[in-house]
Formats: structure tokens, C-alpha cells, sequence
């Protein structure tokens, strides 16, 4: 389709556009196939599978409560241990597996620096589960 121009030329060119229609008739033809033959490509075989009753086998992590007293004690399981002992058992524990979950139990007056230097002692141990309990009914 030629657009006017300022000059008077009724030639009879070439005509540069492209012709839609042919191509959206092979578009709708090949999409009308693939509607048709897209059901019948699912090769199902039925097959009855045995069915299991047992359940997975999961193994609980031990549960370590290191407990830490408003003077700066420190308790392994209810068990008073110094900083070299609670430094010994947490390189013991992290070579366990599955690795033991530390559940660090802290006196609400305690400084943070204590709290801070037992974490970072399980950290140097490679103890990746620490979890803090605390009293939810103290104010």
C-alpha cells in the first residue's frame, strides 16, 4: 500500500509490505494439529505399586542446657564446668552426628559479655544450632 506523496507518480512498483494472511493460515493450521495430536503423545502405563508402611528414621539431636548463673557460673546439663571444660565438650559435641542443639539458658541480670563469650565459643567449635530459652511469664 503506497502512501501520497507531493509528487504525481502512478507507478506500478514493487510493494515492500509483507502479506499477513498466508502466515496466519499456517499459523491456525498448525495450531489446530497440535490441539488434536497434543492428547494422544501421553504414553501412560498403569502399573500397581507396592505400597510401604514404615515410617522414616529420624534421629533426634542430643539437647545440651548450658545454663549460665548471674555470678558467671556456668552449668553443662546441671553440671558446674569451667571455661576450658565447656570449651572441651562443645569440640567434642560438634564432631557428633547429627550435632547436638545447645539450648543457652542465661540470668536475666547476667551482662551480655558473658552470654556473648559463650556463643563465640560455640562458634570457634563449629556449633551451629544455639537456641535461647527464656521465662516468658517474668517481667
Amino acid at each position: 500500500m503506497a502512501f501520497g506523496g507531493l509528487t504525481n507518480d502512478s507507478g506500478d512498483g514493487d510493494n515492500a509490505e509483507i502479506n499477513m494472511i498466508p502466515l496466519i493460515d499456517v499459523m491456525l493450521v498448525l495450531l489446530v494439529i497440535f490441539i488434536i495430536t497434543a492428547p494422544l503423545m501421553t504414553h501412560a502405563v498403569k502399573v500397581d505399586l507396592p505400597l510401604a508402611s514404615s515410617q522414616p528414621n529420624e534421629v533426634k539431636p542430643e539437647t545440651i542446657n548450658l545454663s549460665i548463673k548471674a555470678n558467671g557460673a556456668v552449668f553443662w546439663n546441671a553440671e558446674a564446668v569451667d571455661a576450658a571444660a565447656w570449651q572441651t565438650r562443645m569440640a567434642a559435641a560438634a564432631l557428633q552426628t547429627p550435632q547436638p542443639e545447645i539450648h543457652l539458658r542465661a540470668d536475666g541480670d547476667l551482662a551480655y559479655r558473658h552470654v556473648a563469650q559463650i556463643m563465640a565459643d560455640a562458634a570457634k567449635a563449629g556449633l551451629v544450632k544455639l537456641g535461647f530459652v527464656t521465662d516468658p511469664h517474668t517481667q
